[in-house]
């Protein structure tokens, strides 16, 4: 950064002293201000200073900009990676002689050996420095793997020299990354460790961690999820038992014969859920397009084409809130399966979030965060959604089952709405208004696992009119502890009421409905080429942790969106 960048009239101390605003800084401004400071500090460290010296404890060399530089630490560490580059020591060396990790050495001495007990088994191995002791002739550090496993090293005067001990107590921190090389001993409390002969910075950190000891601020855990992983075993849990969650649910497709495939993010037309969706711009096709709120037009496309069990593991976005079960992008797996229905589909997914409990925590009783056991095992229970909405208000909800049998009107429903105090859209119908009722009655309520059976057809366009009930479709939604984890359908594949149904979306749109789909006429002409009856489901990977752990959304997703903060 230019000298005349923090020197300028407007940035002197004293116009700090007098109370002017903190200048703002663009990301271009700040990065070249810390490099130019990372720079400074190594033409000291180059020129003999020593660490103390070549650092600006309080930035007072930046002035009224000394807030943008770097903290105390940072700078010691910068003076540390500088001291090494001047003695001709690689801070990010390129290769190291890691011959055996801190898990195999843990496996193959745990309980073996009794305090003082020596061995001629030499090793290499590295991980992150979470412990240091640095005292007289002899330094202990505590190394931990990616996994958290730990281990402890020795490092002796004796065995490295003086020259070699001073350079270990200078420069290594917590939070480096550290090789060491030597025999594997138990200390004389009984601690496996490793009496390195030799040890190298294997990554120099230059920011420091936080205190290990003490839990986790939220602010922290989701702007810096890779601290968490670094601190926090539960995290480090989560991101592990997902990947065993996603990799269950494969084996149980394949079981099943489904062949997974992969479906355009980016769509001309935006479909296959009632969702408000991101839009965008293609600049080499002139042309707006939308993030993909579902997969299931396309793997319908799929089924059309003859692939009769299909799936996808898939990102979808929603330009929606954000609570403790929603975020704007998330995971979720769609499937459809030729010639089944939505009871089908519903073992399918019975089946599915077993299994995965199973896989994941070795029971179908798993333990919440909170200490409690929740039960995915046994039959899961089912219940209609007029049925249960007739029961809780006392008088019976009747479908819209077209001109000639209206059903309850939308007129009635809403007093009943109003009366309750339930809160309405804009753009209201007899669907949306039943389903509203029935979420003020049940949707935090339902504990158990629960299959809610039988959705008024207004709000679901894609769904097969129920073979024995006007107005109503065969379609079920997944309740556990209180929320929705999946849907399942028996699939709409007659092109002429999948037109009329997308009419009826298109007008809600217009008059206002920002979650109602469009139009596809690419896919009615696909339909008209014949798809096959079939069952189909969606499910939430994030949810799906939700359900198995008792986390958040935000404590289930590896990396969540988050507002940036201003510098």
């Amino acid at each position: 950064m230019s000298e005349d960048i923090i020197e300028n009239g407007e940035n002197t101390a004293e116009n700090a002293a007098e109370g002017s605003e903190r200048r703002h800084l663009t990301t271009v401004e700040h990065a070249e201000l810390l490099l130019n400071q990372d720079a400074d500090i190594r033409a000291r460290i180059n020129a003999g200073a020593t660490l103390d010296e070549a650092v600006d404890p309080n930035n007072a060399k930046l002035g009224d900009l000394s807030s943008y530089g770097h903290p105390e630490q940072v700078q010691m560490r910068v003076a540390k990676r500088a001291m090494m580059l001047k003695d001709g020591i690689e801070p990010y060396p390129v290769h190291l002689d890691v011959t055996d990790t801190i898990e195999s050495v843990r496996a193959k001495y745990d309980g073996k050996l009794n305090a003082g007990d020596e061995t001629d088994d030499v090793v290499g191995i590295a991980g992150r420095v979470l412990f240091l002791r640095n005292a007289g002739g002899l330094c202990f550090v505590q190394l931990s793997a990616g996994d958290g496993t730990k281990i402890q090293g020795m490092i002796s005067k004796r065995e490295i020299g003086a020259d070699s001990l001073k350079q270990f107590k200078q420069i290594v921190d917590l939070g480096d990354h550290l090789y060491i090389r030597g025999r594997v001993i138990s200390s004389k409390t009984g601690e496996l460790s490793v009496f390195a002969t030799d040890w190298a910075i294997a990554s120099k950190a230059l920011q420091p961690l936080p205190a290990l000891h003490k839990d986790l601020n939220e602010d922290t855990r989701t702007r810096k999820p890779y601290i968490g992983m670094i601190a926090d075993e539960n995290i480090r849990n989560m991101v592990r038992n997902r990947s065993k969650a996603v990799a269950s649910l494969r084996r149980t497709f394949d079981d099943h014969d489904f062949i997974e495939v992969e479906t355009p993010m980016l769509q001309t037309v935006h479909g296959g859920a009632a969702a408000r969706p991101f839009t965008t711009h293609m600049n080499a096709f002139d042309l707006d397009l939308y993030l993909r709120i579902a997969p299931e037009l396309f793997l319908k496309r799929c089924l059309v084409g003859g692939i009769d069990r299909v799936f996808e593991i898939n990102r979808d976005f929603r330009n929606e809130g954000v609570d403790a079960t929603h975020a704007p992008e998330f995971t979720m797996v769609e499937a459809y399966q030729a010639y089944g229905t939505y009871d089908t589909i519903g073992k399918l997914v019975k089946e599915l979030v077993q299994k995965t409990a199973m896989d994941v925590f070795g029971s179908h009783k798993v333990t919440l965060l909170d200490g409690t056991e929740y039960d995915f095992g046994g039959e899961w229970k089912q219940i209609s959604m007029y049925d249960s909405l007739s029961e809780a208000l006392g008088e019976e909800i009747v479908p819209n089952g077209g001109p000639d049998n209206p059903g309850t009107s939308v007129e009635h429903l809403g007093a009943i709405a109003d009366k309750l105090g339930v809160e309405r859209d804009d753009v209201e119908n007899h669907g949306k208004l039943v389903e509203h009722l029935w979420e003020h009655f049940y949707e935090d309520k339902l504990y158990e696992p629960t299959f809610v059976r039988d959705f008024p057809v207004e709000t679901s366009p894609l769904v097969k009119g129920h073979r024995s009930k006007p107005g109503v479709v065969e379609k079920w939604d997944l309740y556990v502890r209180g929320f929705e984890l999946a849907t399942g359908y028996s699939e709409l594949n007659d092109p002429i009421v999948q037109r009329e149904r997308f009419v009826a979306q298109a007008k809600d749109a217009l008059a206002g409905d920002e979650e109602a789909c469009d139009i596809d006429e690419d896919f009615l002409e696909a339909l008209g080429v014949g798809m096959p009856p079939a069952g189909g489901m969606g499910m939430g990977i994030d949810r799906l942790l939700i359900a198995l752990t008792g986390a958040t959304i935000r404590e289930t997703i590896t990396f969540p969106l988050v507002k940036p903060l201003a510098l």
